[in-house]
């Protein structure tokens, strides 16, 4: 059996199976975007307690001295050239095909020259790189972002990302990665980068939030905003 069948179909059914048994219930505390809080804050610390007794502690040994810095920057550069299929993917979706067709061109120039991604050569060339995904997407064909959700172990969503997110892990291309132990092994290595390079911004969460839930809450969906319009939202009223 492929991998793509293997794992990533699995994975997006339960992503969606969590959506649904979040859209269930549980009762609203006043804030219109976010009419689970107590479900969510419950899985925020869950999340929360992961990261600190795991994710966390990997994160700053990859950042140690054992591993270079010229090696995570190549592996860096490899996780995102994976992820400009994706990318590329939305644009044409969204009917960007300007930003596809460069994101496409970044994809080749990076793979081929660039040593599979390992050396971002098309930034070098000029190829500005995007960030796009299948939430943003339906974000842009007119679909609204419904309820704030925190997923377990992904973190800060709403239905529609959620959704957008099971899409994401379905098309991902390193399922087509064999066998299971080296795709597995690339996962947790894509995880911990990730991961490392948020250290700092979680350092200066814990400094400066009374409220790190309600400060990552209002932080996300302000951010998806200005990303499904590009940087430009338009007022409230006009959205609406």
């Amino acid at each position: 059996m492929a991998p793509k069948k293997s794992w990533i179909p699995l994975q997006a059914r339960a992503l969606v199976c969590a959506l649904a048994l979040l859209a269930g219930g549980c009762a609203t505390n006043g804030d219109p975007r976010d009419p689970f809080e107590p479900m969510n804050r419950a899985i925020y610390h869950f999340n929360d307690g992961v990261d600190h007794l795991l994710i966390k502690p990997a994160a700053e040994l990859y950042t140690g001295r054992m591993i270079p810095e010229f090696v995570r920057t190549g592996l860096r550069n490899f996780f995102s050239n994976i992820n400009d299929v994706i990318v590329a993917v939305n644009d044409l979706l969204q009917g960007k095909f300007e930003d596809g067709v460069l994101d496409w061109a970044r994809f080749g120039f990076n793979t081929s020259i660039g040593l599979f991604g390992i050396h971002d050569v098309a930034t070098d060339m000029g190829l500005e790189k995007h960030n796009e995904d299948f939430g943003q997407t339906f974000g842009r064909w007119g679909v609204a972002p419904g309820a704030y959700l925190v997923l377990p172990f992904l973190g800060s969503s709403s239905v529609r990302d959620g959704v957008g997110t099971a899409l994401d892990l379905y098309t991902d291309p390193m399922g087509e990665v064999s066998p299971n132990r080296a795709r597995n092994s690339l996962i947790v290595l894509r995880v911990t980068s990730l991961r490392a390079d948020l250290l700092e911004a979680s350092r200066i969460l814990e400094e400066a939030a009374l409220d790190k839930y309600v400060f990552q809450r209002d932080a996300y969906l302000q951010r998806r905003r200005s990303l499904v319009y590009d940087g430009r939202p338009p007022r409230r009223r006009e959205e609406e």
